[in-house]
Order: structure tokens, then sequence, then C-alpha cells
């Protein structure tokens, strides 16, 4: 099943001087065979954060080439996100990717988070236009005195010293007329100054090889990353993926409902799955792989024993 993914995280291929968590994310995908990265949320409490620097501790001796903590909807942890990339930026060996959105913030606020990374010492970023607080379906209302655009905050962030990535859909986003609409919008982001781009979630390798051939074809030449979740429970990723105006493959979810309520089947399946799409999609022409983890290591671990890629 995993032939074509066989790597020793641990034999340096990708992985960067431990001691320099300034490198551009962008250079070391380009380093390196093949990308691996993890990315976890702001934790809420305690007990989520004891959760998170456990995954943290766990999914370190991998060598990801870089990880990345999101930022709450409307900037809601903002704080706790500049937090948790800056402790991962003193205390490990890992290269923090900070996720910045437009929601809610007036330019002079975005610029002052940017200076907070950098004061923490997180000089990469994931600029996002990010969701209306009603969600990924309400219509659009900037933020007075913010963007309206993605590539706007991009260029704020690359002309402050900073390695930018974007997100890329490898359906069509909800907020876009078309498919070749949301690709003009990928390119005007690489033209801002964008370096990297890494996709929602992925559930089957046609949908990113599609991807990235519209974006080739329209000039878009920055490395993509594919988002792996594998499904551990259907109604969970089934909601997440409605959320971002998408459903899951027919094909998939009949592969995991045929387990119905057996959850240690459904979980096998999920696992075997996602390896199964490891491998389709470096196929495809896949960079590396971004594992989207919900501040938990055992399944990205039980993906990487799959495909025999060992700590």
């Amino acid at each position: 099943m995993a032939d074509g993914v066989q790597s020793q995280a641990g034999s340096g291929e990708h992985f960067h001087d431990p001691r320099d968590a300034r490198r551009s994310i962008a250079a070391l995908i380009a380093a390196g065979e093949r990308s691996y990265s993890f990315e976890f949320m702001p934790p809420k409490d305690e007990a989520g954060e004891a959760q998170l620097w456990t995954a943290i501790s766990e999914l370190e001796p991998y060598r990801p080439t870089f990880v990345s903590v999101t930022y709450g909807a409307g900037g809601s942890s903002r704080d706790t996100t500049v937090r948790v990339t800056g402790r991962i930026a003193r205390e490990t060996s890992m290269v923090p990717l900070g996720h910045l959105t437009c929601v809610g913030h007036s330019e002079a606020e975005l610029r002052s988070i940017l200076a907070s990374y950098a004061g923490a010492g997180v000089h990469n970023v994931l600029a996002l236009r990010g969701d209306p607080r009603e969600g990924p379906r309400s219509p659009w209302t900037p933020t007075e005195g913010g963007f309206t655009y993605a590539e706007e905050l991009v260029r704020l962030a690359a002309g402050g010293g900073f390695t930018v990535g974007v997100a890329a859909f490898p359906g069509v986003h909800p907020g876009a007329e078309s498919v070749e609409r949301d690709t003009e919008v990928l390119l005007s982001k690489q033209r801002a100054g964008a370096e990297f781009a890494i996709t929602d979630m992925v559930f089957q390798a046609s949908d990113y090889a599609a991807l990235l051939e519209r974006s080739s074809a329209r000039g878009v030449d920055f490395p993509i990353l594919p988002g792996i979740m594998p499904i551990l429970n259907l109604g969970q990723v089934a909601r997440m993926a409605e959320l971002s105006g998408r459903e899951l493959p027919a094909r998939v979810r009949e592969r995991v409902e045929r387990h119905g309520d057996d959850k240690a089947a459904v979980r096998a399946e999920g696992i075997a799955m996602a390896a199964e799409l490891c491998v389709e999609l470096e196929a495809a022409g896949a960079p590396g792989l971004h594992f989207y983890t919900l501040n938990r290591s055992t399944a990205t671990r039980e993906i990487f024993s799959a495909l025999r890629i060992t700590a």
C-alpha cells in the first residue's frame, strides 16, 4: 500500500537547522525531497494546553518541515496563537507557522499582530481572509479600516519580511462564484508575495490533481501542500466538510459507513484510507503532506507507520 512513500524522517532529507526557527518555510519545502507538516489548534484551557504539548512532543521526533497553529474565528484566539507559536519557536526544533485572518481586525491591528509574531520569533505566517463570523457561506463584510481580500494581508506580511503561505481549495471556496475565479484569486495571492499554499481537507487525489493542473495552467508556480485529515468520526468530518461548502465523496462515505457503529473498524478504515490517499497525492505531484491533527498525535503516527515513515 505504501511503497510510494518509504522515508526515514530522521534521515535529514527535509530537516532544518534546529537552532534557526527563522528559516523560510518555502525554502524548506524547496530544499527537501518531501515535506511533512502538522497543524495544531490553540488550546482553550489548561487541559487542552497539556494535550497540545503532548501531541507536539510526540510528533517532534518526526522532524516536520514546519508546524502551524490556527487562528480562532474572528481573531478570538489571537493571543494564544501568538503565544503557542512563540513557544514552539523558542523551545522546540520545529519551525512554526502562525495563522492570521482579516476578520475583525483593522490594518493597524494586523500590523500589531505581525509585530507580536516577529517579537515571539515567528517569521512565517499563513495569511487568510477568514470566514465571516456567521459562517463561510455568509456574505463577507470587511472590518472598518481593515482588508477585503487575503492578497492585501499577504502584501502587508510579505512587505514586513515574513514568508507567507495562503489557503488553496481542492474544490472551490464557498465564497467564490466559480473554480476559474478561485484560481484567479490564488494567482493574485502569489503575485502579492505568497510563496506556498496549503489546501483545505483533501478527500480524493483527483481533486488535488485538478487543482494543480488548473493552477499551473494559469501561472501559479509555488508549492501547494494537500491537507489531510483521517476520517475517525464520519459525522465530525462530514460537518467540517459542509462548513467549507463541500460534501464527502460517495465512495469515501461508503467505505466508512459499511462498518456501521463499529468504532474500531471505522477508525482502522479511516487510517487506511488516509495512508492510501497520501501515496496517491505524492504520485499526483504533491511536494509534501500537511496533517490536520486536532491536537492529537496518535492518528498521524498510525498513518506514518502505514507509510513506513519513522521518527
